[in-house]
C-alpha cells in the first residue's frame, strides 16, 4: 500500500503469485438431460478439432460420469472454449487445474 501525501489518496496494488497466474485451466462439460449424445460429440469435434473417436470418448465420459474435462490450458483460451460450448446450449464451465 502506498500513500500520496499531497492528495491523501490511498492506492492499493494487488499482486498474485506467478504460479497462480500460470495455472492451467480445465474446460468441463457437464451432463444434461436435453442434448443428444451425437450432438455433443459433433460440438466437441467442431470446437476442439478432436477426432471422432476422441470426441465420442469424451461424450461418453460426460454421459456416464456426469462430467468430463475436455481441454486444459491457458485461461483466456479456456474462457473462449466455455463461451463457445455454452453458445450451443451445453453445460460447460472452467476450473483451475490441480
Amino acid at each position: 500500500m502506498s500513500f500520496d501525501t499531497d492528495t491523501q489518496e490511498t492506492t492499493v496494488i494487488e499482486t498474485r503469485p506467478e504460479a497462480e497466474l500460470d495455472l492451467p485451466w480445465n474446460v468441463i462439460i457437464y451432463n444434461d438431460p436435453v442434448n443428444l449424445m451425437g450432438f455433443v460429440t459433433m460440438i466437441i469435434r467442431r470446437i476442439f478439432g478432436y477426432s471422432e473417436e476422441k470426441a465420442a470418448q469424451l461424450m461418453l465420459e460426460v454421459h456416464h460420469l456426469g462430467r468430463s474435462v475436455v481441454w486444459t490450458g491457458e485461461r483466456e483460451k479456456a474462457e473462449l472454449y466455455v463461451q463457445q460450448l455454452q453458445s450451443f446450449q451445453l453445460l460447460a464451465a472452467m476450473q483451475k487445474s490441480d
